[in-house]
């Protein structure tokens, strides 16, 4: 059997010569050209490169992964807004969606493992749709899945953190092995995975799951670990499940719920500068006790100050 490579070479190098024949009118091949086919030939015969398979498909030929990252029914217009612009401007799909092969699933010849906005919107859009078909295993999935997808802000911090707390108890012995296998920090990964626990009582508080940030767990947890303002927090949230809050507002009220609310104290007597800015203030404590506070930087003069003390004296002593 003739050597591929061998076989390029020498239909370069008659097309050269043919091109040099005199009153020729071929043209000459360029080199270049040639010289990136041969080389691509030897990577993929030496193993150094990996042929990409990819076709044109109808969407409706594909399936979302049961663990696919990302809310397929919270995808609309708005969400692919810039996605359906793109596809129109370019005219084509630019980046395929990686899906592997099923069988026996019906009608169901795909399931995408990265892409659920562009199959969306190719299928909002009534075209095809571009895939990359892989060969993967559900961890390789997840790891592909999660490296496309880490860094994109539409996919909000709690879908991310419960897509990891599913991961760990399928793929992995430990939240060790894990942040190795996604090159991440054992504490960023555990912060996500605490984000997962979050009491559904405030997941659904928020006007959209896209909005729960892994800084609002971190902000609310040291109050959910205390039985008291525990119960506090989840009170507050679940009163607020008629009219949920977007994600700071919503973090504001539930802070609120936390703080414990200062008893009034039992103010005797207040004593004010001629321009009305308070001076000193008389409160009595539950023992009988008075209490002199003087306020300080209003524009009161030591004279003033003595006048108000030999009053209080005599009024209240």
């Amino acid at each position: 059997m003739v050597n591929l490579n061998q076989k390029l070479a020498e239909a370069a190098k008659k097309s050269i010569h043919e091109g040099r024949e005199k009153g020729s009118n071929r043209k000459v091949p360029v080199p270049g050209i040639l010289d990136d086919r041969m080389q691509q030939t030897r990577e993929l015969m030496k193993g150094e490169r990996i042929k990409k398979v990819q076709y044109m498909i109808d969407p409706a030929d594909c399936r979302m992964w049961s663990h696919h990252n990302r809310r397929y029914d919270l995808l609309n217009e708005t969400r692919c807004e810039d996605l359906i612009e793109s596809f129109k401007a370019m005219g084509r799909q630019q980046f395929p969606a990686i899906v592997r092969r099923v069988e026996g699933e019906g009608a169901f010849q795909y399931e995408v493992i990265c892409g659920a906005r562009r199959h969306w919107t190719a299928k909002y859009l009534g075209w095809k749709l571009l895939v990359e078909v892989r060969d993967l295993d559900d961890e390789e999935a997840f790891r592909i899945s999660d490296i496309e997808n880490r860094s994109r802000e539409d996919i909000s911090d709690y879908e991310r953190a419960k897509d990891y707390k599913g991961a760990l108890k399928l793929y992995y012995s430990s939240q060790k092995q894990m942040a190795e296998r996604l090159e991440v920090s054992v504490a960023w990964l555990s912060r996500f995975l605490a984000l997962a626990d979050m009491p559904q009582e405030i997941v659904d508080a928020y006007r959209d799951v896209t909005e729960i940030k892994e800084n609002h767990y971190r902000e609310l947890s040291k109050w959910l670990k205390n039985r008291n303002t525990r119960e506090r927090v989840l009170a507050k949230a679940k009163s607020m499940h008629e009219n949920p809050l977007d994600g700071k507002q919503l973090l504001a009220e539930l802070k609120k719920s936390i703080v414990t609310p200062k008893v009034q104290q039992n103010v005797v007597a207040e004593y004010k500068t001629v321009e009305g800015k308070p001076m000193v203030t008389i409160t009595r404590k539950r023992g009988g006790e008075l209490v002199c506070s003087i306020a300080m930087k209003n524009g009161a003069t030591k004279a003033d100050l003595k006048s108000v003390l030999m009053r209080l004296v005599d009024e209240h002593c």
